[in-house]
């Protein structure tokens, strides 16, 4: 499966990225193919590149705020979460996108 997503949290710093990493491993782990850009205080880091955009199966949002460039997802199936849930839990996160992907 190949996933693009977004994280973001209230100040942009580390939730932010520790919800990327843990989300990132978690797909790999898994098998899939994941990118995923970072929305913070200091701007958009790791932009989703437009050909991992256009393969992917599934975009997911793991944010505690506001996210911009949503319309980029308008032709995907899309998961948001908040990032503690991400943090908590990646491993089952990612076996829930399965399911919803599956499901179609």
């Amino acid at each position: 499966m190949n996933i693009v997503g977004i994280a973001a949290c209230t100040a942009g710093i580390a939730h932010t990225y520790i919800a990327k990493e843990k989300l990132v491993t978690a797909a790999q782990k898994a098998g899939h193919q994941i990118h995923v850009e970072t929305q913070g205080t200091i701007g958009t880091e790791d932009t989703i590149p437009a050909e991992a955009l256009r393969d992917a199966d599934v975009a997911v949002i793991v944010a505690d705020v506001k996210v911009s460039g949503r319309e980029r997802f308008k032709e995907l199936k899309v998961i948001e979460v908040p990032t503690e849930l991400v943090i908590k839990s990646p491993n089952k996160f990612i076996e829930k996108v399965e399911e919803i992907v599956k499901k179609g």
